[in-house]
């Protein structure tokens, strides 16, 4: 039976990081995270937790919803 998916995101991590000139692994040892784990947020194959979200969007000094794009959508993806 397939899963319906409710929303999705997107993150402009990049751009952020581009903006300060800093790295994947700069930012990863800011918020406690692994490098893979930045590269699979900026490609969003990865939803973050509300707490990393939060962390990553005060490295930025922005709110999070600038980094993050969360959008509805009624989709059925398999289980």
């Amino acid at each position: 039976m397939p899963k319906k998916k409710n929303s999705s995101f997107e993150s402009s991590i990049h751009v952020y990081r581009a903006m300060q000139r800093m790295t994947q692994q700069e930012l990863a040892d800011k918020v406690g995270v692994s490098r893979q784990t930045i590269i699979q947020l900026e490609r969003n194959r990865y939803n973050p937790s509300l707490l990393l979200a939060h962390d990553i969007a005060d490295v930025f000094e922005v709110p999070i919803e600038q980094i993050f794009t969360f959008k509805r959508i009624n989709q059925d993806v398999e289980a």
